[in-house]
C-alpha cells in the first residue's frame, strides 16, 4: 500500500526525476564507500525477529470464536489484507475477484476463491491453523462467487444470526455478500477483529519493540549523516538505505521549516537550512508489525520560540503517557496532552494541536482504537498506541511545527514507551 509519506515523496510534479528516481533506487545499490559512516555502522537485525507461531494464530482463532459467540454472530468473513494475515499468516492481497475466508462461530472455516488460486491456497494453508480442515470452495470466471459464499455459509451453520464482515471488506464485495446471504443480516466485524488485534501478545510486543528500536537507530544514523544544504529527498533516501542495511522495509517523510507546520507535510522539494526545524516521521515493518516515530530537530542553534514550543510538546507527550493506564477512558489521554498545550497558550482545542494525540498501532500503522475526545472506551493492558502531540504554527513570521511521537503499550499499572523521549531540538537522540 502506498503510504501518505511515500505518496508525498513521489507526488511532486515539480521534481519528477528526483521523486521517481531517488538516489538509492538508481541502477545500482550504493557501495560501502558511498555510504556515510553512521549508516554503514548499522547491522542487519532481521534475524532478531521471532515469527508468530502457529499455536498463537490458533489462539487468535479461538478468541475470535469466543467473540463471535459473545456478540451473537454466526460467522466472520475476511477478504485479503492484514486481518487475513493476522489469523492465518497468509499474505493474500485483494483484487477485483472475490477472495474470502469465513470463520463460523462453530464448525470448520472455509475459503471462497477463484479456481486458479486453489493450489496456492492449499499450499499456504498447509502451515496455517485449521489448515487441514479449512474447506476451499472455488469459482470459475463465469460463476457467482457470492452465491457460493452464501451456500457455503449455510452448510456450516444452522444459525440465522448475522454475518460479520471485517471493516476492510470493500463495498463492492460487502454489498454483493449482503444480497447473497439475505435475509441473514450483515454487520460490522470490528467487535471481533479489533477485539482480537487490539490486545497484543508478548510475541507481538517483542516484534513492535524491535521495529521501534530499528527505527530510532535509523533516524539517529541518518541525522548524523546529514547537514544543512541537503534536500529532504536526500534525507529520506538515506533513510531507505539505512532500513535496507537493517534488513527491514521502512520509510520516512522529512519536512523543513514552514512545511513542518503541516502535520502530514508537503510534496514540495525542500532544502534543510541551519537553524530551521526539521520534522521526520514514519517507521518500519518487522514480521508485519510496525513502528511509527516522529522527531523534530534543528541543525545549528534553535530560536527561543522553537525551544519553548519543543518543551511544551515534550511535556504534553509526558502528560499523555502518565495519564494512560488500564481502566482510563481513551479520551482522557488526549485531554491530558491537550491541557498542557492549551495552558501554555497554544489553544483552545485544535487551534495549534490540530489532531488527536494517538492512534492504535500494530500490524497496521493506524488501527483501533483512537486516543481522541469523545472516545469513552477504556484502555486495557497490552493495547498499543502512538503518543504524538504537536504544535503547528503556520502563521508565525517564521512558520514551523513540532511533533514528538513515540509508540507506547499499556501495562498492567500504567504505560511504557517503546523508545525514549527525545530530549531536545539540539540533541534529538542524546539518550538513544
Amino acid at each position: 500500500m502506498l503510504s501518505r509519506r511515500r505518496f508525498l515523496a513521489t507526488a511532486a510534479a515539480t521534481a519528477p526525476a528526483l521523486a521517481l528516481n531517488p538516489p538509492h533506487l538508481n541502477s545500482q545499490t550504493p557501495t560501502d564507500t558511498q555510504v556515510p559512516a553512521p549508516i554503514l555502522a548499522l547491522k542487519d537485525r532481521s534475524h532478531e525477529a521471532v515469527p508468530i507461531s502457529a499455536a498463537e494464530r490458533q489462539r487468535r482463532i479461538d478468541r475470535a470464536r469466543e467473540l463471535l459467540a459473545q456478540n451473537k454472530l454466526a460467522a466472520l468473513t475476511v477478504t485479503g489484507g492484514t486481518t487475513l494475515q493476522y489469523f492465518l499468516g497468509v499474505p493474500a492481497g485483494q483484487s477485483e475477484r472475490l477472495f474470502a475466508w469465513t470463520l463460523p462461530a462453530t464448525g470448520d472455516p472455509f475459503i471462497v476463491c477463484p479456481t486458479f488460486e486453489a493450489g496456492r491456497m492449499h499450499e499456504a494453508l498447509s502451515s496455517s491453523p485449521n489448515g487441514a480442515t479449512t474447506r476451499v470452495y472455488t469459482w470459475n470466471e463465469d460463476d457467482d462467487p457470492y452465491a457460493l459464499l452464501a451456500s457455503s455459509l449455510k452448510a456450516v451453520t444452522t444459525s440465522s444470526l448475522p454475518l460479520a464482515l471485517d471493516e476492510r471488506v470493500q463495498f463492492v464485495f460487502a454489498d454483493r455478500i449482503a444480497q447473497a446471504v439475505a435475509p441473514r443480516a450483515v454487520t460490522s466485524g470490528i467487535p471481533v477483529v479489533a477485539g482480537c488485534r487490539s490486545i497484543k501478545s508478548p510475541a507481538e510486543l517483542a516484534l513492535m519493540q524491535l521495529a521501534n528500536d530499528i527505527t530510532l537507530s535509523v533516524y539517529k544514523a541518518v541525522y548524523e549523516s546529514c547537514s544543512p544544504g541537503m534536500t529532504n529527498r536526500q534525507f529520506t533516501s538515506l533513510v531507505d538505505d539505512a532500513y535496507t542495511r537493517c534488513g527491514v522495509r521502512g520509510e520516512a517523510s522529512c519536512q523543513v521549516a514552514a512545511f513542518s507546520a503541516q502535520p502530514h507535510g508537503s510534496p514540495t522539494p525542500q532544502v534543510i537550512r541551519e537553524n530551521q526545524v526539521v520534522l521526520i516521521d514514519d517507521g518500519c515493518y518487522v514480521q508485519g508489525y510496525q513502528s511509527d516515530v516522529s522527531r523534530s530537530f534543528v541543525y545549528g542553534k534553535p530560536t527561543d520560540r522553537q525551544k519553548r514550543v519543543f518543551d511544551i510538546v515534550h511535556q504534553a507527550q509526558a502528560a499523555a503517557l502518565a495519564a494512560a493506564r488500564p481502566g482510563v477512558e481513551m479520551q482522557t489521554v488526549d485531554a491530558a496532552a491537550r491541557a498542557v498545550i492549551t495552558n501554555a497558550g497554544f489553544g483552545p482545542d485544535y487551534k495549534h494541536f490540530t489532531h488527536r494525540v494517538g492512534h492504535g498501532i500494530g500490524m497496521d500503522m493506524h488501527e483501533w482504537y483512537y486516543l481522541v475526545r469523545g472516545n469513552t472506551r477504556r484502555l486495557e493492558a497490552n493495547m498499543c498506541f502512538s503518543d504524538e502531540p504537536g504544535i503547528y504554527l503556520p502563521d508565525d513570521p517564521e512558520p514551523f511545527g513540532i511533533r514528538l511521537e513515540d509508540d507506547m503499550h499499556i501495562t498492567e499499572d500504567g504505560a511504557k514507551l517503546f523508545t525514549p523521549q527525545s530530549p531536545s531540538l539540539e540533541h534529538p537522540f542524546a539518550s538513544s
